[in-house]
Formats: structure tokens, sequence, C-alpha cells
């Protein structure tokens, strides 16, 4: 017996010591990592953001931990001081045999050798910890609501200002959600107690609970109900996020019917509430279930049947009279919400008037037409200008330059270290965070010329980047990027691999800035400890000057600062004064904009770009620019983290002129566009003009798809504007439709930058979509029987993204046609597609398509055919040189053609006026 007491003993030791152990364990963890974050946060400048977030998050914790572990042991331990006693149920067993076998089995058995108290707290402490860590992810709502800024707007149904949405009503719903989890595990703690000691118990008639627990339950109840009914009062607020499919926020049924039902039961709990308390005198256990019958009862029947009725038989069958005002609400709001309010509507006229004067008039539209895709491109650069195997190509950016050649558009990309490309016996530790440290230089290109073999021309090529027309580059190497960047240590006693080069590569010592001192005993141990990797503290190499660069990985690096924006898929790379920098446009997101329809994310409705955010490749750096000034969320987050965010004018000017409007805000703005266009509320709840993305085929021919048409970045002058300029564009068609019926247009140049623009075509003209040109195309016999004959050849035809060119008032499409061996890996730009109006041709260049197709058209000015004289063969001979100049891509050379042409074309008209007169 004693033995095995003794065993029992030790076993308890045992399992103390273990949970002391792994308890210590995650204390040293949580410790070690917070000291690491604070010292990297306090390396880059901004300990100030550290602070205010670690500060929150723990006094969230304590404070919700504290409060709840208090009310939960204060439940507890009342249940333990008013149960039964063991006499008790002893004196109540003489008139009840099944009773005395109960209390004897349990509260006799289990009771006596229960440690109450210690049991009670410490249920209460885990139980407490458990609601503490759930809450803790609250700490940006607490955050938006001590700081919060009005909005200036309200809404339309309870008069409140925006602001009270976005950041009170957050708060109040995560306040009473965590209000309403403490009653209840209050109430399981209580009820476990008064289980054991014999209170409840069912088998006992006439009385199921003792008085001590109907005193209890009455009053947790009565805090339950108190609780329900602030809820009912706060649904009110979340009736403007409803969607019954046709409005998006409160409609008809919700202001008329669910409203007066959301205030009685308000009353009715709020009643109920007053009455359990009172019960804790009168001791009734039929009352709370009474009552409980009772709101539930009202709540299902008015709160739910009642709306369901009243919605199916009297606002249905009248619903687009009824709702009408609602309508008006779910448009305007959401508008608002995703920034479509402040869309310019502009006519298009979309006409058949292009001519060559019309092309030299736009050389910077034509001079700019992207050719190259993403993937081909991606694919040639890997082949071309990678170099060595460890080096990759994550992504292809596409921007515009001012260079000697003009203003530019250039898709480039960076050249990034990919350690998991190092042969497999050289991925040692010291190489893989000592010696191979970052990736070197970008490569550029513009997007309409080619090689004569097909391949890109490059502006900025090789290892060190040599320039050809593009920017210099005085410091290339990127240590911060967008691939997988573990941690690596900088000023080491080893050189760092800089570069291959021949007989012997080059090497390189760190001297930016970034970095946190890891020299000393204690930092290497503490790194070591954190990073999970003893050869920190072991490795020989590291010295007293050494660092850790650590969140080498942009977007990792960005979200570590500031975990509560979002961030854009696509960073991209800038070459500006010498240097490299990323560029990542960075949002404010919401769910609780009123009466907005929520169209991405996690139920999100509302989203502004509200920063630019620069990180520099080398030195590591980060930036935070304010791009939307009016956005009460980024006013909040000023207010919250005073010093973080900059003014946009700050931003160098060089860094200015490649900012560009977001894809992924677009993407989100134009799919809710398509519906959120038409204004009318009738127009609207009939979907009469309800636009789409077009179709467009991509692949390789044979296996080629329709897939729906993305946005994309092209240069060219807006219609009724000076000059050209950068923009992001997509067109639309009518849904089922395939013609074209507008195009939707993002400024991005800083003097018009952030401005939408949508032109709109006649509705009654018949304008050739995408979808349509594609299908031209697959019909054109010339170009079908060319690409047959390509496959049959061995190579594979792969079918570029088509491109819709506006220009003035017409549309031109084009489109690139790659060839691809079947066993190789270089795209070769091989043809030019294009069309304008009903003609489709196919030409080697860009310049000999377009003049093989308004040739062919007829568009271009043609020498006159009656009187031959001396004018009209010099006018011939000048359009001639013009079109030989246009197929060779010599724009300056085929505008002095066409200038010379035309007053002879002038003098031969008048010539003819004269005659007929």
């Amino acid at each position: 017996m004693r033995s095995g007491v003794k065993s029992g003993v030790r076993l308890r030791r045992y399992a103390i010591t273990a949970m002391a152990v792994i308890a210590g364990l995650l204390v040293v963890g949580r410790i070690t990592g917070t000291l690491v974050d604070w010292l990297w946060f306090s390396s880059i400048g901004y300990g100030g953001v550290f602070w205010t977030i670690i500060s929150v998050r723990a006094l969230l914790f304590v404070a919700v931990f504290a409060i709840s572990a208090g009310a939960i042991w204060l439940s507890g331990i009342l249940a333990h001081r008013y149960a039964r006693s063991v006499d008790i149920s002893r004196a109540d067993a003489a008139d009840s045999p099944d009773a005395a076998e109960f209390t004897g089995d349990l509260a006799e058995l289990i009771a006596p050798r229960v440690p109450w108290r210690s049991s009670i707290a410490c249920v209460a402490v885990v139980l407490g910890l458990l609601v503490a860590a759930s809450e803790i992810s609250n700490w940006d709502v607490a955050l938006r609501f001590i700081y919060q800024v009005p909005v200036g707007a309200r809404d339309p149904i309870f008069e409140r200002d925006i602001g009270f949405y976005l950041f009170s009503l957050p708060a109040y719903v995560a306040l009473k959600n965590w209000l309403l989890w403490l009653v209840f595990f209050s109430a399981i703690v209580a009820g476990a107690v008064y289980g054991v000691r014999g209170d409840i118990a069912p088998e006992r008639p006439p009385r199921t609970l003792s008085p001590a627990a109907i005193t209890h339950g009455s009053a947790l109840l009565g805090v339950f109900f108190a609780l329900k009914a602030w809820s009912w009062w706060l649904e009110r607020f979340l009736l403007l996020y409803d969607d019954n499919g046709v409005v998006v926020g409160a409609s008809y049924t919700d202001v008329h019917v669910e409203l007066p039902v959301l205030w009685m039961l308000v009353g009715l709990a709020a009643a109920s509430s007053v009455a359990l308390w009172i019960n804790m005198r009168r001791r009734s256990y039929l009352l709370p279930a009474v009552l409980t019958l009772l709101v539930f009862g009202s709540s299902f029947v008015f709160a739910v049947i009642y709306p369901s009725l009243f919605q199916r038989f009297y606002v249905k069958p009248s619903e687009l009279k009824l709702e009408t005002p609602y309508i008006e609400h779910t448009i305007a709001l959401t508008r608002e919400a995703y920034g479509l309010a402040k869309i310019e509507v502009k006519p298009f006229e979309a006409e058949q008037g292009l001519t060559l004067d019309s092309l030299q008039a736009n050389r910077a539209t034509i001079d700019n037409i992207r050719l190259w895709d993403v993937q081909p491109l991606m694919d040639t650069y890997a082949q071309l200008q990678e170099i060595r195997t460890y080096y990759k190509f994550l992504s292809v950016d596409i921007d515009r330059y001012q260079l000697d050649a003009g203003y530019r558009q250039v898709m480039l990309s960076a050249r990034e270290l990919e350690p998991a490309m190092l042969a497999p016996n050289a991925q040692t530790w010291v190489n893989l965070h000592l010696i191979f440290t970052h990736g070197i230089g970008v490569v550029m290109s513009p997007v309409t010329e080619k090689s004569t073999e097909g391949l890109p021309s490059f502006y900025l090529r090789d290892i060190p980047p040599v320039s050809n027309g593009g920017p210099a580059i005085r410091e290339p190497r990127l240590y911060f990027g967008e691939g997988r960047q573990d941690y690596v240590i900088v000023n080491a006693n080893v050189a760092e691999f800089d570069y291959p080069q021949r007989p012997t590569n080059a090497y390189t010592t760190y001297s930016g800035r970034d970095g946190v001192s890891v020299g000393s005993g204690a930092r290497r141990s503490l790194f070591a400890w954190e990073l999970d990797d003893p050869n920190i503290l072991l490795s020989g190499y590291i010295t007293d000057q050494s660092r850790v660069l650590l969140h080498r990985n942009i977007q990792d690096r960005v979200r570590t600062i500031a975990p509560f924006l979002g961030l854009d898929h696509d960073p991209y790379v800038v070459a500006s004064n010498g240097r490299l920098f990323w560029i990542l446009d960075a949002y404010t997101v919401s769910q609780w904009f009123p009466y907005s329809r929520p169209g991405f994310g996690d139920g999100a409705n509302y989203i502004r770009n509200a920063v630019k955010v620069v990180v520099d490749a080398y030195n590591g750096t980060v930036d935070f620019y304010v791009s939307d000034p009016a956005d009460p969320l980024l006013r909040t987050y000023e207010r919250t983290f005073p010093g973080l965010f900059k003014p946009l004018d700050m931003m160098p000017p060089e860094l200015r002129r490649h900012i560009r409007y977001p894809e992924d805000l677009f993407l989100i703005q134009a799919q809710l566009y398509r519906a959120y266009h038409m204004d009318a509320p009738e127009v609207f709840y009939n979907r009469e003009d309800l636009w789409q993305f077009p179709q467009e085929l991509v692949g390789i021919d044979g296996g080629s798809s329709a897939s729906t048409m993305p946005p994309y970045y092209t240069i060219m002058r807006l219609p009724g504007e000076a000059r050209a300029e950068f923009i992001l564009m997509l067109p639309m068609v009518p849904s089922q439709r395939e013609n074209m019926i507008a195009w939707l247009a993002a400024r991005c140049d800083p003097a018009g930058y952030g401005k939408l623009i949508v032109y709109v075509f006649p509705k009654d003209k018949l304008v050739y979509g995408p979808f349509q040109i594609e299908a031209r195309i697959q019909q054109n016999t010339e170009i079908s029987q060319q690409i047959s004959l390509w496959n049959q050849m061995g190579s594979r035809v792969i079918r570029g993204h088509l491109v819709v060119v506006p220009i003035e008032n017409s549309i031109l499409y084009v489109s690139p046609l790659y060839l691809r061996a079947a066993s190789g890996q270089l795209p070769e730009l091989k043809r030019v597609i294009a069309a304008y109006g009903d003609r489709v041709v196919m030409e080697d260049s860009l310049g000999e398509a377009l003049a093989a197709l308004f040739k062919e058209t007829g568009q271009a000015a043609s020498p006159p055919r009656g009187n031959i004289d001396a004018r009209a063969k010099e006018a011939l001979a000048h359009y001639d040189r013009a079109i030989e100049r246009l197929k060779a891509g010599d724009w300056s050379g085929f505008g002095a053609e066409l200038d010379a042409l035309r007053p002879l074309l002038e003098a031969l008209g008048s010539g003819r006026s004269d005659a007929r007169k």
C-alpha cells in the first residue's frame, strides 16, 4: 500500500516537473523571440512601432487574463462555498433511498478528496489563459478603437458617422463575444462544482437543484440575458451588413420588421435579466426555464420566422418598388467603399478613321505596344541571363523610364540568389549563411523591340550590369528580394561571393546599414537559440563586427513592421540613381463599411491603396509613404504609430516617377464596377447593363484555351490629353456578349496618379471585342496555314496575349506570336499579328504589320489617280519611302516622308477642286 502511494507521489512529481520544464521552455522561447524582435526593430529605426504593438498585446493579454481568470475563479469559489455539505446530503437521504445512493457514491467519495480551492484556481488560470490567448489577436481592433478618427460621412439608416462602424462597432462586438465566453466558462465551472457536490441531482424528486445552485444560476443567467440585450442592441447596426441577394445592407424587411423586433428582444432580455436577479432571493427553478424559453422562443418566432414570411409574401411581389431606396444605399456606399465614385466617365466614339498620319501623331503609343508576355520573357531571361545555376529571375516587372530613346515602357527582372540551386555538396552552412549572401543586378528590355533572331533587346544585361541605353547601376547587389531569403551573417572573417568572373570569382564585404550585431557571446547564444542553429555559437568565422540580416524577403519584412497593412502580390524593382529599390503597394482594408458589398479576402468590403512602401535592396531600409492622406484607417494608424508614415512628397522624385496604380486594387475595382457602374436602381435591379471581362486565347497553339484577359500596363496618349502617359487598363464587354463596350484606365504618372477613367462606347455601334478578334485571327487562312506549317516542322507556336490599343478615337489590336523548339526552352518572338476594323495581318515586326494593315485597309493616304504629273509621281515616291521606313521601324524617317507627302497631297487636292470649278 505504501509503495503504491509512494509511486503515485513520484509520478505526480515527475508530471509536475515535466510540465514546469515545458512551461519554462515556452516562456524562454517567447522571451527570446521578443528580444530578437526588439533588436531587429531597433536596428531599422522602428523601435517605437515594436513597443506600441508589444505593449498593447501585453496589456490586452494581462487584462483579459486577469478579468477572465478572476471571474471564473469567483464563480467556482462561490459555488464551493454555498454548495451542499455531505451532512445535508445525508439528511435529505433519509427521505429518499435513491438520493442516498447518489450522494453516497458521488458526494461522499469524490467531494472530500478534491482540493477545491486549488483545483478551482488551476481551472480558472487555464481557462483564463485560453481566453486571453484567443483575444490577443484583437490588439489592432483595440488600437483602432482608441485612436479612431471621424470619417465625416454618415450612414443612411442610423445617421451615425461611418467611423463608428469602422472603429467602434468591431470593438463592441469583440468585447461582447469575450464576455459571453466568460459567462459560459463561469457557468461550466460553477455547474461542475455543484454537480460534484450533489447540488444538481436530476434523480432526486421533487427538487433537482439546491437553493444555492438556483441562486448562482439565476445570477449568471441574468448576466447572460443582460449581455444578450446588449448583443441585440448591437445587431441593429449589423443589419447594415445583411445580404438578401438584392440589397447588401439593411433592406426593407430589415428596417420595417427586423429593427422593431430587435428593440422588442432588447426589452425582453433586459426585463428577463432583472427578473432573474430578483429570483436570486425567491429561488424558483421554474422561472429561469420559463424566461429562457420565452426569450429564445420569441427570438426564433419574431426574428427568424416572421421576417422570412414577411419577405416572401409582402416584399417579393413588390420587390423593386419597396427595395429601391435601399438599392440606392447599396450602390452609393459600395462605390464609396471601393473608390468607384471617383471614376470619371467619358465617351469614346470608336471610329474607323485611323491613318498613317494618326500613327505618326501617336508615336509614343506605337513605340510602347507590348509584344513580350511575362512568361515567354522569363523563359528567355532564364536561358540568356541567369548566367549561373544559383541565380534566378523570380518575376518580371513592367515599368517606364525616361531614357535616351525617350519615354519607354520596359520589362525588367532582378537576378536573385537561389541558394537551393547550389550544387548539393556546396550547400554547407558557411556557403548558405556567410558566403552566398546576395543576388546581383537586373535585366531590362523594351517591350516592343526584338533582335533579328526574335530575342529581346537589352537595355541592361550581364554581371555586373552593362547598360545599353538603360539607366546606369552603381550598386547592383540585392541583399533583400522576393525569394525565400534565409538569414545571412555579414562582416565575418570570410569574404562574400559577389559574382562569377574569370579567372577567379569576385568577392565583397557588406557595407550597408542593415543588420543586428551578433559578435558577442551573449548575442551569439541568443540567435543560436532563436534561429535554432548552433553553428552561430560554434563558428569561428563570426567576429565582433559581424551582423545578422533578418527578414530579407521584402514582403515578410514589411509585414513584420506593419502587420495591419495588406500588401499587393507584385512588388517591383526600380533602378534609380544608380541603386536598386523595391516598391510595394500597401492597403488599408476593413470588413466593416456599412452597405458595401464584400468583394475580396475574408469578406472585406473596403480598401484603399493608402501607402507606398520603398525597400532599399542593399541597405534594407524601409520607408512608408502616404499615398491617400484622406483614408480614415490610415489617419488612425498615423495617430497610433507617430513617425511611421511619411508624406508622399518626401519620396525622392526619381522614385516618385515610378509609382504605379496597383494591379490588385484595379482588378478588385474593375470586378465591382462591372455591376456598380449602373447607378439607376431599376437598371441595377434588372442587371440590364452588366459588364464582363473579355476572353482571349493564350497558350501553345493546338492547345490554346480561352482565359480571362488580365489588366495590363501600357504607355499611351489618352483621348484629349497632350502627352503619352503610363496607365493600367482593361477592356470591358457586355454580359454574355463578346463585342467591346468600354475600357477602364487608371493613370499612373505623378501628375494624374490615381485617377480612374472609363471610356464608354456608343451603344448603337458594334466594336469588335478581343475574343471576336481572336476568332478572326483563327479564321485567317494565311495565319492558320503558317501556324500549321510551323507545327509540322517540330516547333511549338505560342500565342501571346492580345493587346487592345486605343489610339485617338479608334481601337487597334496587336498580338505577338512566339516560336519554340519542341525540345527547347527559348521562345522567340517570330511574328506580330495586328487587326483593325475588318482586316487582320501577320508580319515579322510591328512596323511591318502596321504598314501592311493600313495599306490593305486603304486607310493610308494614297497617291492621286487623275492627272499624272510630276507632283503625283513625287508624292508616290514619298509614300513608298514612308512605308519602307515604317517597316524598318525608322519612325523619324517615316515622319519626315509623311511631312513631305502632306503638302503635295494638299496641292493635288486643291488642283482637283480648281478643275471642278
